[in-house]
């Protein structure tokens, strides 16, 4: 049989996250070896547990739950959504401007392929969460990445945005809070922001799967609860928020300027439709999820697991030499740059393979987030205090060795 080669749609397409990098490290645990692994933000495997309440529903809905669904959602997965967007003050949004979909990253496929002919261009932030990216490809577009600014807290730079519109623009994604900054966006910014959209006549795509891992007393506040005359399309789930990413249950919720986007909505429709319906048994573990008790606000308060963490990572990394972070106002990652002149890494990739070899530690670099050097990486700060000191420590060893064969290269 001749061989068989993977399309030629996948070429530009990567997901690093869990890419050849994780890979080694499963060849490497193969071997016996144990692995740090920093590297996503799946956040039951560092023992934070679904709330019991919700395990409860899912049991108990096991019976009723082997059919198929609504395409767009079961009513009271959907009430409760609705119900939810209206805390967040986004207006005017009915049970039918929500689907339910198998996590937030089917329904980003969803979004780009009822949207995108070839060549059509979505701006997408740089970095992005690289699922954004991808999906932008397979769908026959072009991602365009704007500049999130490190010296202004990650901020998205309006003038890059501005810049970056042409004819073919179709939309522009915005992930807030961010991951993998963990900023957290001002409404100052977020008005900037739907202005260009309303402008150049954009659909706005909003990932807030964070929207409640947010420390220090900051709010998040919904981009589509700001205006009325721009499409918004907001994603949200329970992976973060709910600790339940295996339950794989996401829901967009369309708002906003919705008469003129109604031959796109019914694209929409047309892609849940064919995918018969999402995961029946995690759909009724949302309203009690979304209207119970909001174990998260514990775990971000100012003692809350999650905020300690962070403020311990945070802490360890700034202390090493030349390595500087801005400090996450919302969810789970931290982004610290390796000052080039103390780190000259040519290929941030073999960095990381190289430190994992060295520490047995797995991170992702910055380029697996498209961003343009070869100069961050991310961390998760999921793991419990006493892994994280020593990863970080680890860390610190592998770039103390790194700056001395750097300084013996020179010389």
């Amino acid at each position: 049989m001749r061989p068989l080669k993977k399309a030629h749609k996948l070429d530009n397409v990567c997901y690093d996250i869990r890419g050849p990098i994780m890979q080694k490290a499963y060849e490497m645990e193969a071997e016996g070896q144990r692995i740090i692994k920093l590297n996503i933000g799946n956040v039951a495997a560092f023992d934070f547990e679904v709330p019991e309440e919700m395990e409860h529903d899912l049991i108990a809905n096991l019976p009723k739950a082997a059919g198929y669904t609504d395409s767009k959602g079961i009513f009271s997965a959907r009430k409760a959504i609705m119900h939810y967007t209206q805390r967040k003050n986004i207006k005017g949004v009915t049970l039918e401007d929500i689907i339910i979909g198998n996590g937030v990253s089917e329904l980003i496929g969803f979004a780009m392929h009822a949207l995108l002919n070839d060549g059509d261009e979505v701006l997408v932030p740089m970095p992005d969460y690289p699922l954004w990216t991808a999906s932008t490809t397979l769908a026959g577009g072009t991602a365009v990445h704007y500049l999130c600014d490190e010296e202004k807290g990650w901020a998205p730079s309006i003038e890059d945005i501005r810049a970056k519109v042409t004819p073919k623009t179709k939309a522009i994604v915005v992930i807030n809070p961010n991951n993998p900054t963990g900023a957290l966006y001002s409404n100052e910014t977020l008005l900037q922001i739907i202005e260009v959209a309303r402008e150049f006549g954009l659909v706005v795509m909003a990932d807030e799967i964070y929207d409640r891992v947010v420390y220090d007393g900051h709010e998040h506040t919904a981009i589509a609860s700001l205006a009325d005359d721009v499409f918004f399309i907001s994603m949200n789930g329970l992976s973060k928020n709910y600790r339940a990413c295996g339950y794989r249950a996401g829901w967009m919720v369309l708002s906003g300027a919705k008469e003129a986007a109604q031959d796109y909505i019914e694209g929409l429709v047309m892609l849940a439709s064919m995918r018969l319906c999402a995961n029946a048994p995690a759909q009724h573990t949302i309203q009690t999820a979304l209207g119970g008790y909001q174990s998260i606000d514990d775990l971000v308060a100012p003692n809350g697991r999650l905020a300690r963490q962070r403020d311990l990572a945070y802490e360890l990394i700034c202390a090493i030499p030349g390595v500087t972070c801005v400090k996450p106002k919302a969810a789970m990652y931290l982004f610290p740059k390796l000052d080039p002149k103390i780190y000259p890494i040519q290929n941030d990739q073999d960095f990381v393979l190289e430190f994992l070899e060295t520490e047995k530690v797995l991170l992702v670099q910055g380029t697996g987030f498209n961003w343009h050097a070869h100069d961050h990486l991310r961390f998760v700060f999921l793991s419990h205090e006493e892994q994280l000191r020593e990863a970080i420590g680890r860390f610190a060893r592998f770039l103390q060795m790194y700056r001395e064969r750097a300084a013996a290269h020179v010389k």
